[in-house]
Order: structure tokens, then sequence, then C-alpha cells
């Protein structure tokens, strides 16, 4: 551990000094250059201290994001800076192969003022967006709207609209006056049903409790369904025995009942209108790498082959690994789990792109294989990086249509 930690502060110091050669090559003010290695070394400084304390409330979720926008900025600038060296060291040495060892060893070709200023600009880009998404990019939120068409939904399903919304990671939330405005966008898309695809806390149930009153105003006629996220059995922290682990579940499972919520545990429910149904599918968490307790055939026990299907199932994995080769068709699976990894580009009909594509094949939105479909939501909370750059937090309004019925428009 102590290894760790010694390789950990070389990393940083080395960062630190290389980028401040861009500083200050910019400025002979030394006050600015020591004040700029100061800064980052206490940014890094206080995030060690929030982790020695276990202090992880959302100040060190702070502490976390002014790191990544510290370290953002000098692997930026680091960048321009080696390829500037990478330049400078062959003039080196040529010099010393023309005027020998002696003469040159005294001698290293300058830096270039605009390098570095260039540098400083363009590395204050992605900083700054880190910095700008922790102050209003993860309360940003988005409706999603998608009309999708199936052959086998009933007649009196047509128009039948649900909300999808996932990973809440209440835990993280830190602002009341926001959070109860993405609330009131859930309810002005007046769906038919609500559908939450897991992740409701970080850890701990008790999470929830500040929020509670807030949540439980999400309200639709036909109900509310929610299934359980890798992050809701608290698996990433740290407790005093199994059984206080076994009842912060039973706990987080009874506050979202008191919260109006169905949780959905590899079972199913079906949804009338009128004489026709659906059926709603809910698994708990399988994930490729992650929790594995998702039983989509314990799931479908009892369930007509024949009927259109809805699956709630927290990690888009298990719609390619199991889902999709399922011998029951699946007709719309609904996931969240990938945050669009927080960070990204989308402009409509043009790019979508974030490091969760590398991650997940399906990371963000409609996918459709073998006459199945597939929504992952991007997530309406967030988690670790207190910010969301470009992927904002998304309610999805999803409305049914039955192929039928649109012939005869």
């Amino acid at each position: 551990m102590i290894f760790r930690w010694f390789i950990f502060f070389l990393v940083i110091i080395g960062f630190n000094w290389y980028s401040s050669l861009a500083v200050k090559t910019i400025t002979k003010n030394s006050w600015i250059y020591y004040a700029y290695l100061l800064v980052n070394l206490l940014i890094v400084l206080n995030f060690v201290f929030q982790i020695i304390l276990k202090n992880f409330s959302t100040y060190f979720f702070y502490s976390l994001g002014l790191v990544m926008v510290s370290i953002a900025f000098q692997i930026s600038v680091i960048v321009f800076l080696f390829i500037e060296d990478f330049i400078r060291f062959p003039v080196w040495v040529y010099r010393i192969f023309g005027n020998g060892i002696e003469n040159s060893l005294s001698y290293i070709p300058s830096r270039r003022l605009f390098i570095s200023q260039l540098s400083i600009l363009l590395a204050s880009i992605p900083a700054s967006a880190l910095f700008l998404g922790m102050l209003k990019g993860k309360y940003n939120y988005k409706v999603i709207k998608h009309q999708l068409t199936f052959k086998r939904l009933p007649e009196d399903f047509n128009g039948f609209k649900i909300v999808h919304i996932s990973d809440f990671h209440c835990g993280s939330f830190d602002n009341k006056e926001k959070l109860s405005y993405g609330i009131d966008l859930i309810n002005k898309q007046k769906p038919d049903i609500i559908l939450f695809t897991g992740d409701m806390v970080n850890n701990i149930a008790d999470e929830i409790l500040p929020w509670k009153e807030l949540i439980s105003s999400i309200d639709a006629p036909h109900g509310k369904y929610a299934v359980l996220g890798n992050h809701d059995y608290g698996d990433y922290t740290a407790w005093n025995s199994n059984d206080d682990k076994v009842n912060n579940l039973k706990k987080l499972i009874d506050l979202q009942k008191e919260m109006g919520f169905t949780v959905l545990k590899n079972a199913f429910k079906k949804i009338k209108i009128n004489q026709s149904t659906i059926d709603l599918i809910g698994v708990e968490n399988w994930g490729s790498g992650f929790k594995q307790k998702g039983d989509l055939d314990k799931a479908l026990l009892n369930t007509n082959p024949n009927d259109f299907k809805i699956l709630m199932s927290h990690d888009p994995t298990h719609w390619k690994e199991k889902v999709l080769t399922h011998n029951q068709h699946i007709d719309l699976t609904l996931s969240g789990h990938t945050h669009g990894m927080q960070f990204g580009i989308e402009i409509p009909g043009i790019i979508k792109w974030s490091p969760a594509k590398y991650r997940y094949k399906h990371w963000a939105g409609i996918y459709q294989e073998l006459g199945q479909i597939i929504n992952v939501n991007r997530g309406f909370g967030f988690l670790a990086y207190p910010g969301r750059v470009g992927i904002y937090p998304e309610i999805t309004l999803i409305t049914l249509q039955n192929k039928e019925s649109l012939k005869s428009v």
C-alpha cells in the first residue's frame, strides 16, 4: 500500500512539474509559477486526506471532481510540451555532434512561447468543461422521446406512454431545488407507467431519506416499478457484518415500496387495459463483470410466450449475453447502468460519442437486433465525478405503437 501511494505521488509530482514548465515559459513572475504548483498539489492532498478519513460525503466527490479538472488540464498541457520536446531533443543531439559535448551540455533549445501559450489555452477547454459539468451539467435534465412500433402490441396499448428513468444514485444529490425540477419534469410527461431500472443509491439505503418525499411524488396511473442495480446491493462499501448488508438491502426495498414503487425481483406483473394485457418483467442485476443475480427464466415462469413483453434489467450487457438468445421473445428491454460515462459529445444526427462505447456495445439510446429493441437510459443522477459533460441526465419518454394500427391511419 505504501509503495502504491509512493508511485501515486511520484506521478502527481511529475505531472505537476512538467506542466508547470509551460507556465514558467509564459511568465517570469515566480509567484504565479509557484502558485500553480501549490494549488494543484493542495487539490490532490485534499482528495487524499478525504480518503484517509474515509469521508465519502458529497464533499469527497467534489474533491474528486477538482482532481479530475486539475489532471485533465495538466495532461493536456503535457501533450503539447512532449511534442515540442520530441523536436527539441534531436536539435540538441545534432548540436552535440556538430560542436562537441563540452560546448553543448550548457545549451538546451529554448521553449517556444507560442507553444506554451497554445497548450494552456487548449488545455483550458477540457478543464473548463469538467468544471462547468459540476456546476450545471449534472442537473441539466433532458427529455428524450422515442416512438416504437411492435407487431405483438395489443391495440388497447396503442399510444401507451412509458417514462423510463434509471440510476438516481441518491447519495450523490446535493441540490433539492434542482432535483425538484427534474422530478416535476418526469410528471409533466404524463406517463401511463413509470419504470426505474436500478441503482437507486450509491451504497446505503439511508441515502434515500433526504429525497424520499420528492421521489414519492412521481406518479402514473398504471403504477411505478423498479428493479435492483449493482450499487443497490451495498457491495462497494464496508459493513460490520453480513447481516448489516442484508438488512440494508431489505431497507432499500422497503423504502422504495414506501415511495410507491413495486420492486420486481426476478418476477413479472401483468399490466392490463380493458381486456388486453402485456407482461412487465423485472430481473435483479445481471452484468458482464458485475453481480449476476438476475434470473430471466424464473421471471418468465407462468408467462405466455405469445404475449408482448417488456423487460427491466439494469445492465445492458444482459441483453446481449442472455436476452437476445433466449427462447422467449422479449419485445422491449429497458436498461441503464452506463451513465454514458457522464462524458461525451452528442449532436443528434451528426455525432454520438463517449468513452462508454469502448466498454459497452449498447451504451445509450435505442438499439435493435433480432427483432428486439433495447433502450439504454443515460441515467438521472451521477456517480463519483459530480457532474456531466455532453451526456446529460435523461428522462426517456417511450410511446408504444401497434404496427397494424399504423397501417390503418
